[in-house]
Formats: C-alpha cells, structure tokens, sequence
C-alpha cells in the first residue's frame, strides 16, 4: 500500500491495515481460523495470490506470526500481541458497520460458503446432549452443488461438510439463503422466519425446542440497524 506520508499514528494504522482484505483476515484470526484453508472458507472470494500477499504483510508488520502446528505437520497463523489489541477496534468497527451502514443484502452480499463457516463457528456446543449430533441444513434456492451443508458436532467439535457425513440426522434445516443470512446477522427473528414459513426446522423434539440455545447467531445480532 502506498504511504501517505505522515508521522500521524492514525495514517500509519491506516498503512498497516487498510489494503484490501487485510481487517476481514484480521477478523478471521480473531475468530480462530489458523490455516490456509480456514482462511479460504471465511474469505471465499480471495485469490490465493492476495491470501499469501496479506499474510506475509502482516508478518513482515510484526501482527501475524507463522508457527508449526501442535503435531508438526503444518504451518498455522497466529496474531501476536499487536494483532491480538485489534480485536476491541475490530468488533467496534463490525458494531458500527451494524448500526449505521447496514446493507439491504444485494444478491452479490450473500455468501452459502461464509455464511455456513460462521455458523459452525458459533455453535453452542455445551447446550447440545453428549455424543454425536447431526445438522443438516437445506437451501432451496441454491444449485444442487451447494444447497446441502451438514455440521457433524462430536467432542466439543464442529465439522462442516459438503457432502452427507452417512449418519442420520437430528436436525434440518430448510430455508432460502437470503433468509438464514437475515437470521445470522439479526434482520429477523428466529420466530418470524418459522412462523412466516420462510424457515422449517424438523428433528428430534428435544433439539428442535431448544434450538435458540445451541444456535448462536452472530455477535452483531443483536445490535439495532439505525437506518430502519
């Protein structure tokens, strides 16, 4: 990025973190992603030059370092200190983008691939019964390549999967995208999207009543739009 060519500490924050990508990769090591491939399925769109571009940027800024992972056979990203005192700056900044710039969703804002990487991210897995549990969820509106997700959650785990695990399902979601991304970010409730049909959950009893516990929406959610 090009230097703006001033001592303020306002313009160089601004050189370290105003490249395009660089806070929605902050965001996404502030919500746990270590490698590569997390990178690319909270950031869909990035071309894999710009990913490496960024992440060696936010080496070479001392926000970002490289490490081996716990078994040795990769290498993950953590934040270091400097990175980890932008999480306050960047959950302001989400808050403010929720209160006053809050889009009306265009087609082109929705994503399956994130929006789906969220979710699993958020999943209350203490609220779920021990052992294994299995959410499938269904999008009627999407091509037959993408409108079936499933989330296997077993050990405090969450794994999100393209392609039918092979275990029988205890719950199921069914919904457009538009509407579950309205849900996510706190548009609309959980008991609109049901009772004006747009959303129908089906599964076992006792998962399906307390689906508002184990389904945390974003942390956002709750914060009103002011342009409404």
């Amino acid at each position: 990025m090009k230097a703006y060519g001033q001592f303020c500490p306002i313009a160089k924050a601004s050189e370290a973190l105003g490249e395009r990508w660089t806070l929605l990769l902050i965001r996404e090591l502030l919500c746990g992603s270590r490698r590569y491939n997390d990178f690319k399925r909270g950031l869909p769109l990035i071309s894999p030059t710009v990913l490496s571009q960024r992440l060696n940027s936010l080496q070479a800024r001392g926000l970002v370092e490289r490490r081996r992972s716990k078994d040795q056979k990769s290498w993950e990203y953590h934040l270091t200190q400097a990175g980890v005192e932008l999480e306050s700056i960047v959950m302001d900044l989400g808050k403010w983008g929720a209160r006053w710039v809050r889009s009306q969703m265009s087609k082109d804002d929705l994503s399956v691939e994130l929006l789906m990487w969220d979710m699993r991210r958020t999943i209350d897995t203490s609220a779920l019964p021990q052992g294994r549990t299995v959410l499938h969820f269904e999008f009627t509106d999407l091509k037959k390549a993408y409108s079936n997700w499933w989330m296997l959650i077993e050990n405090n785990e969450v794994d999100l999967c393209v392609d039918d695990p092979g275990f029988d399902t205890d719950v199921r979601f069914e919904s457009d995208l538009r509407t579950l991304t309205q849900l996510w970010v706190g548009d609309i409730s959980l008991a609109t999207a049901q009772t004006g049909g747009a959303l129908h959950i089906s599964g076992l009893s006792r998962l399906t009543r307390s689906v508002s516990k184990w389904l945390v929406f974003s942390a956002f959610a709750g914060i009103k739009s002011k342009l409404n």
